[in-house]
């Protein structure tokens, strides 16, 4: 950057709310939506999950809390596509890099953090129509059993606890190149949700990997999004690992996309 350009960006009034823009955000939604491989991967994926595990006859009709055992393991697969969305979302924005796209914004009065919001607003859409697409799958089918307001409140739950990895999608994005993103997103996901205990019962691990669970991303979401279900008791744990990922999965993405700028 050319210490007249700098001069000139540094004159610039900073526009409200850092330049955050609903048009923006409008034509960031409409350019992820029209990504077709990624939105079927997103929506068929748990769905297909859904269907191979949450159907089972041995144990899909035991009971579990208010409801069943196909209910617990529907918001499962939901929390996983949805996570697995928001993260997809994010992680394009390495495709963006690989253009030079993110250099040009800083010639722009957007400011990081507002970008970041933008994207991850954005990702939410997908994870919105990732839960939307799983919970109609198992609605269809029958077999998940829960009080009709439990369809609502765990769902909501598993789409705003999914705004975690839009942000966590974000990192990757610019943290990794944009030929292997995905394979590393997609195996990265995979250990996250075994050891947040999204697949396995934490209950059947080793007491020392029960423990390390608890530092695990998914750890707190998947415990919250089922706690209506389950009527278990809320453990502030819970919200402490929640906040605190999305707290460094947001400040990374902060900081790699004033990394990614900074030689403008």
């Amino acid at each position: 950057m050319t210490t007249a350009t700098a001069a000139e960006l540094s004159r610039r009034p900073i526009p409200p709310m850092g330049g955050f823009s609903v048009t923006v955000l409008r034509l960031e939604i409409r350019r992820l939506l029209r990504n077709r491989r990624t939105v079927i991967f997103t929506l068929l994926t748990p769905s297909i999950f859904f269907l191979l595990f949450g159907l089972n006859a041995a144990y899909a009709s035991e009971p579990a809390g208010h409801g069943n055992v196909s209910a617990f393991i529907l918001i499962s697969m939901a929390l996983y596509g949805a996570v697995l969305a928001t993260t997809s979302g994010g992680a394009m924005i390495s495709i963006e890099r690989s253009q030079g796209w993110t250099r040009q914004l800083r010639l722009t009065p957007l400011s990081p953090v507002a970008y970041v919001v933008i994207k991850m607003l954005t990702s939410m859409v997908l994870g919105f129509a990732s839960v939307v697409a799983v919970y109609i799958v198992g609605f269809a089918t029958h077999k998940p059993s829960m009080p009709g307001y439990l369809w609502i409140v765990t769902g909501l739950s598993v789409w705003v606890g999914s705004l975690v990895f839009t942000a966590f999608g974000l990192f990757l994005g610019y943290l990794l190149p944009t030929e292997n993103v995905m394979q590393f997103m997609g195996f990265i996901m995979m250990l996250l949700a075994f050891g947040g205990g999204l697949f396995i019962p934490l209950s059947t691990y080793p007491h020392a990997l029960q423990v390390l669970a608890k530092f695990t991303p998914l750890y707190g979401l998947n415990q919250l999004v089922h706690a209506p279900l389950t009527g278990a008791s809320m453990d502030m744990w819970w919200v402490v690992n929640a906040v605190a990922w999305l707290a460094i999965f947001t400040a990374g993405a902060v900081w790699r996309f004033r990394k990614d700028t900074a030689r403008v």
